[in-house]
């Protein structure tokens, strides 16, 4: 985009409306701070801005739900079209990560928003600096059996802003342990009932994947770390968190990395390599290829690759990560949230379809828990239908211990943040970079961003 001396330049693609010169380039900034700059508009803006006509008692819904969850997403919303026959809906699902933000920020500050868009946690509170999202009452959320009793309290205090509420959470999804009950089973650590024993510190989890590698023939272990950063930031943080380690502070504006804390788990990760533990090398679908075809006892991982592994028909169970390093367990996650962005034109009739569509999306928790994230609603997380189902039950309990992205306007899923941290500690990992060299390189790109003001 070049300079002009119009004073009321167009949004690419929008060519019915003008916005002020400050209007325009705070939706620049505003897609700048949710990860990504000007290059976004080399991109179909148009499509993700206006998308086609609303039709009046229509709610117009924005997602970034591929794979598996975009199948279980849209039987989602064919459930709430079949209870709602008086309610429209429109769905778009857009590309996930820096595009969707980017779509979403502009199509906001363009006056032009969707009624409910999905946002994860780690991202929602720079859509509210950006003052993109409204704030939602408790009185508007009553009327449609909505409260805070009825959420998992740490994803519902991890989302309110300044104490007041911005997002509904649907799940979180925690950082979790996969293992093939077969090599397990062989190595010995399955109990009687065929789940996992317990894995309670750093000799028992080294001593675990020892017998597994022996069990398995090859690996004990995978972890995805090439070509791949967030893998590597979630087993960091899984395990710096148990240290009680924190990186940011005073929203980013400080880097508090514990030298000694971060020496410590970089240390464990890289030994896993050098013992010949996991792969020194492999990327995200190799790993899963890896796990799949049992020559690895273990895979670390997002728990919602359980569709992966029950259509490859490979045997296994889900437990939590386990508690290595520290007294106090913790365990990287986020959340999926609904929000409802800005919109000048909202009426109370608007309002209540969006959380109509919200309410009746939580209903159906059960087909969003098949896909292995944890219900956020407490009425199905809570329910014996939940109890039986497994194993995604097995792993639960862990969102209660939920670590989240710190707080910055340049982290959160998929950011910037997350690049950094997670691209040097897959290189510590894969052995070419030392743990203290590893530290340095993190702090000084991070401190260069914590230097940077929020663009908004």
């Amino acid at each position: 985009m070049s300079n002009t001396s119009d004073p009321s330049p167009r949004i690419p693609g929008h060519p019915s409306s003008q916005v002020s010169r400050r209007a325009f380039l705070g939706g620049t900034l505003a897609a700048a701070a949710v990860g990504i700059g000007l290059s976004a508009c080399a991109s179909p803006i148009a499509a993700g801005l206006t998308g086609s006509k609303i039709n009046p008692g229509t709610v117009d819904y924005w997602n970034l739900f591929g794979g598996g969850d975009g199948v279980r997403m849209q039987a989602m919303e064919a459930g709430f079209q079949a209870t709602h026959k008086d309610i429209g809906l429109q769905s778009v699902t857009l590309a996930w990560g820096n595009p969707y933000y980017t779509k979403l920020s502009l199509a906001t500050l363009g006056a032009q928003p969707p009624n409910v868009a999905i946002s994860h946690l780690t991202r929602m509170k720079t859509l509210v600096a950006a003052n993109l999202l409204q704030e939602l009452h408790p009185e508007d959320l009553a009327r449609h059996g909505m409260s805070a009793d009825k959420f998992n309290r740490r994803a519902w205090n991890n989302g309110l802003v300044d104490r007041r509420i911005y997002a509904i959470p649907l799940d979180t999804h925690p950082f979790v342990c996969f293992y093939n009950t077969q090599v397990c089973k062989k190595a010995g650590l399955l109990d009687a009932q065929g789940k996992l024993k317990p894995i309670q510190g750093e000799a028992a989890f080294l001593n675990a994947l020892t017998r597994a590698k022996q069990a398995s023939g090859q690996y004990g272990a995978v972890i995805a770390i090439t070509n791949e950063v967030a893998t590597p930031w979630r087993v960091f943080q899984t395990l710096y968190s148990q240290l009680g380690g924190q990186v940011l502070a005073d929203d980013g504006r400080r880097v508090v990395l514990d030298d000694a804390k971060a020496t410590r788990a970089l240390k464990l990760l890289a030994s896993l390599n050098t013992r010949g533990l996991i792969p020194g090398s492999m990327d995200y679908q190799g790993s899963i290829a890896l796990f799949a075809g049992g020559k690895a006892a273990f895979f670390f991982q997002g728990e919602w690759e359980i569709t992966t592994f029950q259509t490859a028909k490979t045997p296994f169970g889900m437990a939590p990560f386990p508690n290595i390093l520290g007294g106090t367990y913790a365990v990287q996650a986020d959340s999926h949230t609904f929000v409802l962005p800005k919109n000048p034109k909202q009426n109370r009739a608007d309002l209540d379809r969006a959380l109509t569509f919200v309410r009746s999306m939580l209903d159906q928790s059960g087909t969003w828990a098949k896909g292995g994230h944890v219900p956020a609603w407490l009425p199905y997380r809570n329910s014996p239908d939940y109890e039986k189902l497994t194993p995604q039950s097995n792993y639960a309990s862990s969102v209660d211990f939920a670590v989240y992205d710190p707080q910055a306007w340049y982290s959160g899923s998929g950011s910037d943040f997350e690049t950094i941290v997670g691209g040097t500690v897959g290189a510590v990992i894969a052995g070419q970079l030392q743990p203290a060299a590893g530290i340095a390189q993190m702090r000084s790109k991070l401190q260069v961003l914590a230097r940077t003001n929020p663009p908004t």
